[in-house]
C-alpha cells in the first residue's frame, strides 16, 4: 500500500514537472517567434487660426465646434465703435475737401461777379471824372488863372482815381478768371487723400468682419462673444479634413529605401484598414533629440528623419491625431558595418 501511494506521488510531480517545461518551451516560443514590426505614426491635417486684424469685442460668433466652414464665410464680427468715429470723421473731412474743389473750380458766385462789375465800371467812372477835371484845371493853370497848387491837387486826384479803378478792374477779372491752377490743384489734392482716409477707415470696418480663409471643420473656438480680443488674436481654428497626411519619424537606417513619390501601405488602427500613401517630404536635416546608439556597447549614432505620407485617394473618416503603423519589414534595410 505504501508502495502504491509512492509511485502515485512520483508520478505527481513527474506530471508537474513535464507540465513546468512544457510551459517554459511555449513560453520561450511565443517569445522568440518573429512578429511583424511597425513604425507608429500620427495622422495630421493643414490647421489654421483665424484672427483679425482689429481689436475689439466679439460682438457675433456664427459657428462651433464641429461645423463646416466654407471658404470666405464670416466666422465673427467684432464691433469696435473708435473705428465707426473715425469713419465719421473722414467722412467729414471728405464732404469739405469736396466743396473746397467745387469752389476753386466754379470760382465766384454769379451775383458776386456782377457786384465787383458795377464797382469796377463806378471807380472808372470816377477815374474818368478826375480826368476831364484835370485837364480843365490844367487849361486854366496854362492861361495863369489857377495856381500851380490847384493844378497839383487836380492831378493827384486823377492818379488815385485811376489806381482804384485798376485795382476794382483787377477784382473783377479774378474773380471771372476763377482761382488759379495752383489752387485747384490743391483742393483736388485734398480730396483725393480725404478718399484714401475714408478707404483706409472701410477696410478696417471690413476687417472687423472675421472670414474663413479656408473650407473645413472648426476644431477649436479660442473666443466667446462678448470677450475683447486683440489684433491677431485667433477666435477659431479650421481644420482641413480633406488635406490630411501621415508622419513619421525613421531613422536614417531605414530610409535606405524610402524616397519621395515612393508608394508604401499603412495601417489606420481606428479604422481597421489598411491605405497606400505616397512620401511627399523627407526632412533635410535629422532630428538631434532622437538620436540612438547603434550598438549597446557603443559605436556611431542614428538619427531620426521626418517623412510625411499623403493618401493617394480619400479616405473617409480619416482625423488628425489617429494611428498610423509602418511595416518596417517594407523599408527594413541592410545591416550596417561599423565604420
Amino acid at each position: 500500500m505504501n508502495v502504491l501511494k509512492l509511485i502515485g506521488k512520483v508520478l505527481v510531480v513527474f506530471a508537474l514537472i513535464a507540465l513546468v517545461v512544457l510551459g517554459i518551451l511555449a513560453l520561450q516560443k511565443f517569445a522568440t517567434e518573429p512578429r511583424e514590426a511597425y513604425l507608429q505614426g500620427q495622422i495630421e491635417a493643414r490647421r489654421v487660426l483665424v484672427a483679425g486684424k482689429v481689436p475689439g469685442r466679439v460682438e457675433n460668433l456664427f459657428f462651433r465646434e464641429g461645423d463646416m466652414v466654407e471658404k470666405g464665410a464670416i466666422v465673427a464680427v467684432i464691433s469696435s465703435p473708435e473705428i465707426e468715429a473715425k469713419k465719421m470723421q473722414a467722412q467729414g473731412a471728405l464732404g469739405a475737401a469736396r466743396a473746397q474743389a467745387s469752389k476753386a473750380k466754379n470760382g465766384a458766385r454769379s451775383e458776386d461777379i456782377t457786384a465787383l462789375k458795377a464797382m469796377a465800371d463806378r471807380a472808372q467812372d470816377a477815374a474818368n471824372l478826375a480826368k476831364n477835371t484835370y485837364d480843365r484845371v490844367q487849361k486854366l493853370f496854362n492861361e495863369g488863372v489857377i495856381p500851380l497848387q490847384k493844378r497839383d491837387e487836380a492831378e493827384t486826384q486823377m492818379k488815385a482815381t485811376q489806381s482804384a479803378a485798376d485795382a476794382a478792374r483787377a477784382q473783377y477779372n479774378q474773380a471771372v478768371a476763377g482761382a488759379r491752377s495752383e489752387d485747384k490743384a490743391a483742393a483736388n489734392a485734398l480730396v483725393m487723400q480725404a478718399r484714401g482716409a475714408t478707404a483706409e477707415v472701410d477696410a478696417y470696418l471690413e476687417e472687423t468682419k472675421i472670414r474663413a480663409p479656408i473650407a473645413g471643420e472648426v476644431s477649436v473656438k479660442l473666443a466667446e462673444e462678448g470677450e475683447v480680443v486683440g489684433s491677431g488674436m485667433p477666435v477659431v481654428a479650421i481644420t482641413d479634413l480633406s488635406d490630411s497626411w501621415a508622419t513619421f519619424h525613421l531613422r536614417e537606417d531605414l530610409l535606405k529605401n524610402v524616397s519621395k513619390g515612393k508608394t508604401f501601405e499603412i495601417f489606420i488602427p481606428a479604422l481597421g484598414k489598411t491605405v497606400e500613401m505616397e512620401v511627399s517630404y523627407i526632412a533635410s536635416v535629422g532630428d538631434y533629440a532622437t538620436w540612438r546608439s547603434s550598438k549597446e556597447s557603443g559605436g556611431f549614432d542614428l538619427k531620426s528623419f521626418e517623412v510625411r505620407m499623403r493618401p493617394k485617394a480619400v479616405i473617409e473618416n480619416l482625423r488628425p491625431g489617429m494611428s498610423a503603423l509602418f511595416p518596417v519589414a517594407s523599408i527594413q534595410a541592410e545591416n550596417i558595418v561599423n565604420p
